[in-house]
């Protein structure tokens, strides 16, 4: 009898957490593509991948070494390769577009949920989306039709990639818990300070670079003259509302992204340019 009446109090409970659970039911482990321009050795990546582990299926696949600035480029001359490090991630010895592209085209049994390309090491902000990889990756993505985001730590000291790490968990939770009526490209950069220092997320637009440094010429061992591309120019248009004014002033800045090149403005001064009527 006293056995009973102990297990009593046990069985209710499970009953009140089995009518808890029919009411609100777990989330769904969401399946999530993890790729960079740093290399699938990188320490963004690590932290990327531990930040978002227990939200769901991780798969990585990042390229064989450091792409940073190939952009959007798919290797179409020469075939590619994919393999697996002793950690688990896959590499291919491509750019960061072509590792979204082959997993979400040809390597991955499902449709991933979302894709995270991060966190890189060093900011990318205004006209820097032209050229990086981190944002070609998560564009590549949003391009198959997949929620993407690119996250950036804007400081090349990388002294707090937990920082972002935190930040970009929250916004996969939020995709997770509240979706996105169409597929999203959001361009992430966070401050290297403390998460505790963060003031919050802007919303934010692009803002602008002056022109880059010269490129720098040199002579190598072998007496041939070389150049090394100049590095990127001091931002111009920095303004508040901008992704430059929000992590200088210790914000998250949050930048949707688009894919349609159109100068809208400039459509009926062409047509004019060109004689042709309205």
């Amino acid at each position: 009898m006293l056995w009973s009446l102990r297990l009593a109090p046990i069985k209710s409970a499970l009953a009140f957490t089995e009518t808890l659970l029919s009411i609100f039911p777990a989330p769904t482990p969401m399946r999530i593509l993890l790729s960079n321009d740093d290399g699938y050795f990188a320490p963004g990546l690590a932290q990327l991948a531990s930040s978002l582990a227990d939200l769901g299926d991780i798969t990585v696949v990042a390229p064989e070494r450091n792409r940073s600035g190939a952009s959007n480029s798919l290797t179409l001359d020469r075939p590619l390769y994919l393999r697996r490090a002793p950690n688990g991630y896959m590499y291919v010895n491509g750019t960061p577009t072509d590792c979204v592209h082959l997993a979400v085209t040809g390597v991955l049994d499902h449709q991933p949920d979302m894709v995270v390309s991060g966190i890189n090491l060093g900011a990318n902000m205004g006209d820097d989306t032209i050229y990086s990889g981190t944002v070609a990756a998560a564009t590549e993505g949003y391009l198959l039709g997949v929620p993407s985001i690119a996250i950036s730590l804007a400081s090349f000291e990388g002294r707090h990639f937990e920082t972002a790490g935190r930040v970009v968990r929250e916004l996969a939770q939020r995709f997770r818990d509240m979706p996105f009526a169409e597929p999203i490209l959001l361009n992430v950069n966070v401050p290297d300070i403390p998460y505790e220092e963060l003031h919050g997320i802007q919303i934010t637009r692009l803002g602008r670079r002056h022109k880059a440094e010269p490129a720098v010429k040199s002579v190598s061992p072998r007496g041939e003259t070389v150049y090394w591309i100049g590095a990127a120019g001091p931002a111009a248009d920095a303004g508040e509302g901008t992704d430059f004014h929000a992590v200088e002033h210790g914000w998250v800045s949050a930048t949707p992204l688009q894919i349609d090149l159109t100068h809208a403005a400039q459509v009926s001064a062409v047509r004019n340019w060109l004689g042709q009527d309205q």
